[in-house]
């Protein structure tokens, strides 16, 4: 997905044609038809990999190759898009989805304290997955099971962050629980649903400002902004928080003269130092938070309609 926003961002094909590489891989070498699962690694198994699949991975895979499929239309992308949405059940005990099962027999991993090895709100952003197939397909099956998902993460989200058993671990948990005010942006026509993302952004919010001192990840500032100007048309931003948060992440952000560090964001810091290295995914989510307040500051009426990476 990030490729897909930066071509619509910047305009380069560069940045489609390198996702439509990408997605070319995981539907015709990734792609497990006979179990209609995407594997967590391939080739998979092998003696340094165990043969897993993730709910939360999944859901991302079938976000990217939609987003791919809505500036190709490659009807292949759409048909392993809408089979993996409904493998996805074999993960779903009758109460909640586990968050990784073993393959073949698709078998759940045991749950531990780690947050993604246990179900939560956060698997919502995953569930995403199934919404925007259904917006395509109209399967009402896998829209009403995006809404129980929603349902369901707005009667147990509050409790998500209690789950850290140190805490500055709630730090890492911040960012799973951004996931799922990410997961509420297409129903936040719902006063319910406004109601708990205002809540949990100001949560969030809290948290990032009393542990930033200690310790801090750039995602979760990145997070905290996209939510802000994402919901901006039916929560009063706050510009001034908005402003504190992007000039954080700016100060993550490299300058090298190796090509391969330059202008990307590192992870986090502890007590002000940087960690010593670039990630991958806090770039992409630093750009478009940044992409994303530029263009609200500008006035410019989409910017509140992204979908989150």
């Amino acid at each position: 997905m990030a490729l897909v926003f930066l071509y619509r961002t910047t305009k380069d094909s560069v940045y489609l044609d390198a996702a439509r590489r990408t997605t070319s891989f995981l539907v015709n070498q990734a792609w497990d038809e006979t179990l209609a699962v995407f594997p967590y690694e391939s080739p998979s198994p092998t003696p340094e990999s165990r043969h897993l699949t993730y709910f939360f991975d999944t859901g991302i895979i079938i976000r990217s190759l939609i987003a791919v499929w809505q500036e190709t239309g490659e009807g292949r992308l759409l048909d392993v898009a809408s089979a993996a949405a409904h493998g996805m059940s074999a993960f779903w005990t009758g109460r909640d989805y586990h968050a990784i099962l073993t393959l073949p027999d698709k078998t759940p991993l045991p749950r531990t304290a780690q947050w993604s090895t246990s179900p939560g709100c956060y698997q919502a952003k995953s569930a995403l997955a199934w919404w925007e197939v259904a917006a395509i397909t109209g399967d009402e099956k896998l829209r009403r099971d995006y809404l129980d998902m929603i349902e369901s993460g707005i009667h147990t989200c509050r409790g998500f962050l209690a789950g850290a058993n140190e805490r500055l671990k709630i730090m890492d948990r911040l960012h799973a629980y951004s996931y799922f005010l990410e997961a509420l942006s297409p129903v936040l026509d719902k006063p319910e649903c406004v109601k708990t993302y205002a809540a949990v952004l100001d949560e969030a919010a809290r948290y990032l400002r009393e542990l930033a001192p200690e310790f801090s990840r750039s995602d979760v500032y990145a997070q905290i902004l996209r939510a802000r100007v994402r919901a901006s048309h039916v929560i009063p931003l706050n510009s001034a928080a908005a402003r504190e948060e992007a000039d954080a992440l700016v100060g993550f952000q490299m300058e090298s003269p190796d090509p391969r560090f330059d202008g990307g964001f590192v992870f986090g810091q502890r007590r002000g130092v940087l960690s010593p290295h670039v990630n991958p995914v806090s770039t992409t989510f630093a750009i478009q938070a940044l992409e994303m307040w530029r263009a609200y500051q500008a006035g410019e009426a989409d910017a509140c309609l992204q979908s989150p990476i």
